[in-house]
């Protein structure tokens, strides 16, 4: 009764929130004799948790990875028995966990997945067990000194939480004014969302990326980077599958400021930047390279043979590395790493500045540690690979793991769920995720031939692991040759440093203007370490993610929130929701019952591979690279 007294206490906040979102969708009044540790709440979170485990981890290898979120487990879960609201909210809490908290997956099977398929090295299952464990539980110190900051202030809304509110009314409380209840209207979009994904997810799959300049030029190197949504800067290029514009977690949920301001950043960066670096300065010999791409070249414009460099220590042979020469990267991706570095130093600076150790609770983005965490690592001992991606993993994940653990402590206020419920919900969550991960894992790596190699796997296959090889390639980059090698004076880009300094600078700028102006409102809502990182999720997302993600957050977030504020406070959340959910289910239903056959894909035209391939060549004269003859 303690604690219910205290959530009691607690509604005032929700009630007088000063965020208009939260006024609009959390409820205000509490029961606290509803009871939530039920056998029922145990036995359906766990099998929730253990399903998601392995059907995320299953879905994380293959071309267009899909998350399947709490969402999904929130939907079934609901007819297969009466049960609470707050029940239901913890079995919601349960799944998530087999979510792997939001990305799928737990971050430290990428080390287990390059030993063993990029390294060619052995790692016992025991080895990889414990390394996963351990660095998923990482974060419940951090969630529990942080959660009176970031939790209880009314002020931090965390905006993605207000989804699953919406969601848990409308599936639990009557609502009978009018034809089209939010419970209905859930089931309605749902079920369109499922039919549709059968389309581009399965039988019509270019409808995936529709390129127009791409369709129209079809032997112009120019035309496909300008024009490839998947390897080019995706000018004209949409698409009409929800999983793309997904990618980026639901536009829905993401208030305009944040919107605002990742787009604000994204057409500096993609528009301006980079090709201004690419065409008009040729930064770092850049047309040397693809535009848009995550392979490692020699000075030739070659992939970068990196096998040869890697000794029987499992460090860097120093000779054979001196022979084959330094390392390249395309101009995108050198230049998110210099993003990346003003954005760290950008996030301290606004901090003190604007007292907001709060991005995440206010913006629902959130700068990572893997950057600089690596960094510091690859400084301190040079040449070691795995080492390299073990500090990282538990530098980063450890503020990963806080945030998802923070992000579910709202949902529990929101909800009035006592606060130890959450927590050993939480962690037994988190050891049943953590281990199916794993099983599941090693499972496909040892029964899955080619798993994850491009040049063996058969055409078409579905297996490429695009976020494995970005997580391989930092291994490379900063563990086996090292910053020194590549950001120092004895590598290409030294020069990248130089983002440090720009971003510390930065906030201080928009911090003076708001001084200057303090009518000016708008200006602090100016988010420097937002518009800095508005691309750090590319690679492995490619422009047309982006695009699409920004066409439809401006829709609801701005056009419909401002001009139809009843139907976005009624409907928007459970719109996220529905269509979240009916991707999911279709997305299961297709690839366990076609996915796992011989029979991917249907052999037509409207199946084919990306036809923007020209995007993936180099545009400097005499470079000549498998694929790119045209010229």
């Amino acid at each position: 009764m303690e604690e219910g007294k205290k959530w009691k206490k607690l509604e005032n906040e929700d009630e007088q929130s000063c965020v208009e979102e939260v006024r609009l969708t959390v409820p205000t009044d509490d029961d606290p004799s509803v009871p939530v540790w039920t056998f029922r709440m145990w036995f359906l979170g766990i099998i929730s948790c253990a399903l998601l485990s392995f059907i995320n981890i299953f879905f994380s290898y293959r071309q267009n990875p899909l998350v399947i979120s709490m969402i999904t487990a929130q939907v079934a879960s609901l007819p297969l028995g009466p049960f609470t609201m707050k029940e239901h909210v913890l079995i919601s809490i349960f799944a998530n966990a087999g979510a792997g908290f939001g990305g799928g997956t737990a971050y430290a099977i990428s080390i287990v997945d390059i030993i063993k398929v990029f390294y060619h090295r052995k790692i016992s299952f025991l080895a990889g067990w414990i390394l996963v464990i351990t660095t998923q539980v990482l974060g419940y110190g951090w969630a529990g000194i942080m959660r009176k900051y970031v939790v209880e202030p009314a002020e931090m809304w965390w905006p993605s939480t207000l989804v699953q509110v919406s969601i848990f009314r409308a599936l639990h409380e009557k609502d009978n004014s009018g034809n089209y209840s939010r419970g209905k209207f859930f089931l309605i979009v749902m079920t369109c969302s499922f039919t549709w994904y059968i389309v581009p997810g399965y039988l019509f799959k270019a409808l995936s990326t529709v390129s127009v300049l791409c369709l129209a030029f079809r032997k112009s190197v120019l035309a496909h980077q300008l024009g490839s949504g998947q390897n080019g800067l995706g000018i004209l290029c949409f698409t009409f599958d929800l999983s793309v514009v997904a990618y980026l977690t639901s536009p829905l949920v993401t208030p305009f400021f944040a919107i605002l301001n990742i787009l604000v950043g994204y057409v500096i960066i993609v528009y301006m930047m980079i090709p201004a670096a690419y065409w008009g300065f040729n930064l770092y010999n850049a047309n040397k390279f693809p535009l848009f791409s995550t392979n490692l070249f020699d000075a030739n414009g070659h992939k970068y043979n990196v096998s040869a460099i890697v000794n029987d220590k499992f460090e860097i042979d120093m000779p054979t590395y001196e022979k084959q020469g330094r390392l390249n990267l395309s101009i995108m991706f050198a230049l998110s790493y210099g993003l990346s570095f003003a954005t760290i130093v950008a996030t301290l600076t606004h901090v003190i500045l604007f007292n907001g150790s709060i991005i995440q609770a206010t913006t629902n983005n959130s700068p990572g540690l893997n950057v600089i965490t690596e960094y510091i690592i690859g400084l301190i001992i040079p040449g070691k690979p795995i080492a390299n991606v073990c500090v990282k993993t538990y530098g980063y994940i450890s503020m990963a793991q806080a945030v998802s653990f923070l992000q579910d402590f709202k949902l529990g206020h929101y909800m009035k769920i006592p606060p130890r419920s959450m927590f050993v919900v939480q962690l037994v969550g988190t050891f049943i995720a953590a281990t199916i991960n794993m099983a599941s894992a090693w499972y496909m790596l040892t029964h899955i031939p080619f798993i994850c190699q491009l040049d063996s796997l058969p055409k078409g296959s579905p297996w490429t692991c695009r976020g494995d090889h970005v997580f391989y390639d930092a291994s490379v980059i900063w563990g086996l040759v090292g910053p020194k090698r590549f950001f120092g004076p004895l590598g290409n880009y030294g020069a990248l440093n130089w983002f440090f300094l720009g971003g510390a600078i930065a906030p201080i700028l928009v911090w003076l203007l708001h001084k200057s102006f303090p009518k000016q409102s708008w200006i602090k809502l100016i988010n420097i370490p937002v518009l800095l990182g508005a691309t750090a999720a590319m690679p492995p997302a490619s422009t047309l993610n982006f695009n699409s993600w920004f066409v439809v957050g401006f829709l609801f977030n701005f056009i419909i929130f401002r001009y139809r504020k009843k139907w976005w406070q009624r409907y928007n959340y459970e719109l996220s929701a529905a269509l979240d959910a009916g991707l999911a289910f279709m997305g299961v239903f297709i690839y366990l019952f076609f996915g796992l056959t011989n029979h991917d894909n249907i052999n037509w035209w409207g199946n084919v591979d990306d036809y923007c391939d020209l995007a993936n060549c180099p545009t400097a004269k005499g470079i000549q690279v498998d694929g790119c003859s045209l010229f």
